[in-house]
């Protein structure tokens, strides 16, 4: 018999009845590290105060009204992430899928609007993940995300990653936009190096394309900037936003310039709950909490430490882990025996980590994670890896 919960995922037999920061308190009482933060949603860790206050303030005030209405929060969200990136317009999601199913559309949109309706195809990349609606498992092109879904939604170029002259000779007058992640975050951890991602926007230039950056799960301070293309200094036309923007209650974004945006008008697209009172609630107090200077750079400094530890970890346990990668705090472990026995593990010393692509585990903790909380981290890790050896 089929159970009540679709049994779509292979759930560690684990549950949590409450967290703190950094901390997951089980309904046995154990009390777990946490360094997958939801899959890098709790960018601000559990319960905290201010986003609580946030929360309760509002939901005692207004919970929803739909986008019949003028929503103030929603502006207020908005404007700030206009002022702070490329961006000259804002759309409010529930998620990273909605957000890509929207930067798909403006993308092909744009080019009817131009008088260029053959113009549709999304080139995108191998390893890649974009979400699980029709177009983004058609964009991410895995066998795992598309068998026994087919016939995919067409449109979608997938080319292997890293090849930068299949690149440059797949671009032809059907190309509508370039859909990467700066870095990749199921597939294994990949930062795009940064002449890529340059080559990518004199690329999109040349043949008149848009770029469209995926900054759902590096995004929002996670690798010690507020989006993570800032590093590289290039500029997307259209970037999805998620996960961390609302630190756990479900809000995401599409951010795009004047021009990308201008097809969309009024009934071109939608979504009841995407951007009502309770999501821009919170998300302006994560913003707020976030796009802050002094936060950034303490993010780099405790990823400059977090990284330090985690290197000498490996040297000490060379036959459990082979070599760490990422940026700030989206890091990720490559390991040498399989890294579902590596996560499983952690779970017997109390510790949470999260696995991906290419045999690798991602270390993803909340952004305010403690150098106490980090030496922790590092000791659990050593355990485990002890108990593997």
């Amino acid at each position: 018999m089929i159970e009540s919960v679709l049994p779509t995922y292979a759930r560690i037999p684990l549950s949590f009845e409450r967290g703190e920061g950094s901390w997951l308190i089980a309904t046995d009482g154990q009390r777990f590290l946490d360094l997958g933060s939801g899959v890098a949603v709790n960018a601000l860790g559990h319960a905290h105060p201010e986003l609580v206050k946030a929360l309760t303030d509002q939901a005692q005030a207004l919970w929803h009204t739909s986008n019949v209405y003028e929503i103030p929060q929603q502006k207020m969200l908005a404007d700030k992430f206009v002022d702070a990136t490329f961006a000259d317009t804002v759309f409010f999601t529930n998620s990273g899928t909605e957000a890509c199913e929207l930067a798909v559309k403006m993308a092909r949109k744009y080019f009817f609007d131009q008088g260029q309706p053959e113009r549709v195809e999304i080139i995108t990349f191998s390893g890649a993940f974009h979400g699980r609606s029709s177009a983004a498992i058609a964009a991410s092109a895995s066998e795992k995300m598309i068998k026994g879904f087919g016939p995919l939604l067409p449109g979608f170029r997938n080319l292997a990653w890293g090849d930068f002259e299949l690149l440059k000779s797949s671009l032809d007058d059907r190309t509508a936009a370039i859909l990467v992640e700066p870095i990749q975050g199921e597939g294994g951890i990949n930062p795009l190096p940064d002449q890529y991602l340059k080559g990518m926007r004199q690329l999109c230039d040349k043949h008149g394309a848009l770029l469209i950056l995926d900054e759902v799960q590096c995004g929002m301070g996670r690798t010690g900037r507020l989006f993570a293309h800032e590093w590289v200094g290039v500029l997307p036309d259209i970037m999805m936003v998620a996960k961390g923007i609302g630190c756990g209650f479900p809000l995401g974004a599409v951010l795009a310039t004047e021009t990308a945006a201008s097809g969309m008008t009024a009934g071109t697209h939608g979504s009841t709950y995407g951007g009502n009172p309770l999501a821009c609630a919170v998300g302006n107090k994560v913003f707020d909490l976030i796009a802050n200077n002094n936060f950034l750079s303490d993010v780099n400094r405790k990823a400059g430490y977090f990284r330090q530890r985690l290197e000498a970890l490996i040297a000490r346990h060379s036959a459990v882990f082979e070599s760490v990668r990422g940026m700030g705090l989206m890091l990720g472990i490559k390991c040498a025996i399989k890294n579902v026995d590596v996560v499983n593990a952690g779970i017997e010393h109390q510790i949470a980590t999260l696995l991906a692509s290419d045999n690798v585990i991602r270390i993803l903790p909340p952004l305010n994670i403690s150098g106490d909380e980090i030496d922790e981290a590092i000791s659990r890790l050593d355990a485990a890896a002890v108990s593997l050896s």
